[in-house]
């Protein structure tokens, strides 16, 4: 009776103890998937292949009205919805993803959710900021996406530009109150008052790892953050388009901040930061790891080595410095009249351009050959080197003025004006304007061969103009780019090389004549000196026709003996 009094009583605590381990393993797994985050403080997840993370906001003050929730990764996308289950309204998908929930009274704010949508592990970044009720809230006055209220930047980039856009911000109000509108007119709308400050912050040059990404979004992510560690572009005001233009930077990591203020109340608010590297880490050609074509590799790399001896013995060699001025002027020429009319592949565009651009430089050395006129050559040169000072001029801050930026017109006659200036100290100085052209642009040729290995931001001198030739639109565009350790290396290379250059070809040309003479009259010159003078043995040379006819006249005929056959007398 003692058995059967005991075994009716163990399946139940069998039962309980598997119970208790089932449960044990749910909460387990659920604390696994959950992540909590302090307000301002970051922390790092990474998200296995099927998995939900729960992340849960913590410690928020009584007084915050509304908190915003950002999670960043490098180029995967990642998906912050605010339910478990996604539909339409409550998830975005991006690579720099951020939610806003405005909290009700008593209410903490509710858990959101994180998956990767392309079914593969994704490391990512994330933070929780409070706001109060006075700050403004970014993207309640939401028009263009599925959100109702929308923080987030979104970015485009092409080759030529990059575009940030984002949704209106609305004043801040209480837990449990009715939002202003965000419909009123201008006159009698509060949020009209609001301002967007826009900033642009720089990740090291040539560094595409996920640490130095993340080190820049824990910079930015806040108003002081983008205030101190960020370079400010411009204020947008509430009537102006929610959207700013950037010059496209390949392989250059660019983080955007937006801060919308209430000047009234002295407040303040940040959109959620989107970076971008204007340019693709999942192709295999032309991606951010394999970033320049073979074909541009190719043709910088020879035209370093050519800038190098023009850059230190441009004017001895005065007709190997003349063809490469006339290629150059040719060859970017033609580029852009093919690419504005033309829809021609890359490499074909480009093979095209390097084949005009030998016809250029072989037309000018041969015009110079023929004719002998230094100053007609020189006036090229000069139009060259105008080039790239009007380049180089409108590089620095002063290409950014509103002026210039929205005016294609005026930025056109300021670019001639300049460049037509350059070639008229040649007029005066012919033989130092063209060695120091040598020098300068000799040495430019050698810092865009390192560019097409090592990116640097002294390629955009050119490149920037190149581009708004190109493109219409590109006026629009911030032409700002970063200056850090490399490109002052770079600089300093390009500045050493160029006096260095020109120096030494100044030193050995000072008892030279100014421009070696034309071939061609020299020739002629020697021609008539042979006709003319009777006392050179040259003179009674024959010409080359003659020599030449007489030498087939002997292999033809035999010559007759002469001489006396009479016989001899005895």
């Amino acid at each position: 009776m003692a058995r059967w009094t005991r075994w009716p009583r163990s399946p139940p605590l069998l039962l309980l103890l598997v119970l208790l381990v089932v449960q044990l393993r749910e909460v387990q797994t659920q604390v696994e998937n959950q992540l909590v985050l302090l307000p301002g403080v970051f922390q790092d997840v990474r998200i296995s292949q099927n998995e939900t993370v729960q992340a849960v906001a913590s410690r928020i003050p009584g007084d915050v009205a509304f908190v915003t929730l950002q999670f960043h990764t490098q180029y995967h996308n990642a998906t912050l919805s605010y339910n478990r289950t996604l539909s339409t309204g409550n998830f975005l998908t991006a690579a720099d993803a951020g939610l806003l929930s405005a909290l009700q009274r008593n209410q903490v704010p509710p858990p959101l959710f994180l998956s990767s949508p392309d079914r593969a592990a994704v490391s990512a970044t994330g933070v929780v900021l409070p706001y109060s009720s006075t700050d403004p809230v970014p993207g309640a006055c939401n028009r263009g996406s599925n959100l109702d209220i929308d923080p987030n930047l979104y970015v485009q980039y092409n080759l030529y530009e990059t575009t940030v856009t984002f949704a209106p911000a609305n004043l801040g109000y209480d837990r449990g109150a009715t939002p202003p509108p965000c419909n009123a007119s201008a006159e009698g709308g509060a949020r009209w008052r609001l301002q967007y400050d826009v900033y642009q912050h720089f990740l090291p040059e040539n560094d595409l790892s996920e640490q130095s990404l993340f080190a820049g979004i824990h910079a930015v992510a806040d108003v002081p953050g983008a205030v101190k560690n960020s370079k400010w572009v411009m204020t947008l005001f509430s009537w102006d388009a929610s959207e700013v233009v950037f010059n496209s930077l390949p392989g250059q990591g660019v983080i955007f901040s937006v801060v919308v203020r209430d000047p009234l109340l002295n407040t303040s608010a940040s959109y959620v930061p989107v970076h971008t590297y204007a340019c693709s880490f999942d192709s295999a050609v032309d991606g951010c790891y394999t970033l320049g074509r073979a074909s541009t590799k190719v043709l910088f790399t020879m035209a370093g080595l050519a800038g190098l001896f023009v850059c230190f013995f441009g004017h001895r060699y005065f007709k190997w410095e003349l063809f490469c001025m006339g290629f150059t002027f040719s060859a970017f020429f033609f580029f852009v009249l093919i690419t504005r009319t033309a829809h021609l592949d890359y490499n074909i565009n480009l093979a095209v351009s390097v084949v005009i651009g030998v016809l250029g430089g072989v037309t000018l050395v041969t015009s110079w050959w023929r004719f002998g006129s230094v100053m007609a050559c020189v006036v090229v040169v000069g139009l060259v080197l105008g080039f790239m000072v009007a380049s180089t001029v409108l590089f620095t801050p002063l290409g950014d003025l509103s002026v210039l930026r929205h005016s294609d017109l005026l930025f056109w006659v300021t670019f001639c004006s300049i460049m037509a200036t350059v070639p008229l100290f040649f007029v005066r100085w012919p033989r130092e304007g063209n060695i120091v052209t040598c020098g300068v642009l000799g040495a430019y040729a050698a810092v865009l061969a390192v560019n097409a290995y090592v990116h640097t931001s002294l390629s955009y001198i050119t490149l920037n103009v190149l581009k708004r030739l190109l493109n219409d639109d590109y006026s629009a565009a911030f032409t700002d780019v970063p200056l850090q350790a490399i490109d002052f290396g770079m600089l300093t290379a390009w500045v050493v090389l160029g006096v260095g250059g020109a120096v030494l070809q100044l030193y050995r040309e000072r008892s030279r004549p100014f421009f070696p003479p034309s071939p061609y009259l020299m020739w002629q010159q020697e021609r008539e000196r042979r006709r003319t003078n009777v006392l050179d043995p040259s003179h009674h040379f024959p010409s080359l026709p003659s020599r030449l006819l007489a030498g087939a006249r002997r292999m033809a005929w035999r010559k007759e003996l002469s001489g006396e056959h009479t016989p001899l007398l005895l």
